[in-house]
């Protein structure tokens, strides 16, 4: 069993408040526009840290982080990737994945929406933890937390930070 931190759209800044809410977590999974590779590695030096870049992110991140995380954790498998859309209206580059090969949980970032809902055209349960930065036109930062128990995904939470 493993209780996952997840977070999106940082942009550079860290609310103190992350680790107060993640220090029960095994890891943190983080959907991309990170912002620097001091907020990567502040959280990296906090829990395992698995990250994808977003669309902000310059050539370090790049090179740090991949555009596609697919790994697979206890029994589920999971795809997180910045830009995905949403069930019904997936962004096409994400279109022939779920089409052929769709995850258990398909994790994305980019519109500083939160959302939590199950796709049933693709069997997964699709998570957009918002945006846990002060930079954007959200009005509440937010995260997730999630436990992955073999092949279930259970006790999610979402949290506001102040």
């Amino acid at each position: 069993m493993k209780r996952i931190g997840i977070l999106s759209d940082t942009h550079g800044f860290i609310n103190q408040d992350i680790f107060k809410y993640f220090e029960e977590c095994h890891e943190i999974w983080h959907a991309g526009d990170i912002g620097t590779i001091e907020t990567a590695d502040s959280l990296a030096a906090f829990r395992p840290l698995k990250a994808v870049y977003g669309n902000i992110d310059n050539h370090i991140m790049r090179v740090t982080y991949p555009q596609i995380q697919r790994f697979v954790c206890e029994e589920v498998d999971i795809l997180i990737k910045h830009i995905t859309g949403y069930p019904n209206r997936y962004d096409i580059s994400i279109r022939d994945i779920l089409k052929l090969d769709p995850p258990k949980l398909l994790i994305g970032g980019h519109s500083h929406i939160l959302k939590v809902q199950f796709d049933k055209e693709h069997d997964l349960l699709f998570i957009n933890p918002g945006a846990a930065g002060n930079n954007g036109f959200h009005k509440v930062a937010t995260l997730v937390r999630l436990t992955v128990d073999g092949s279930n995904m259970k006790d999610l939470e979402v949290i506001e930070l102040r």
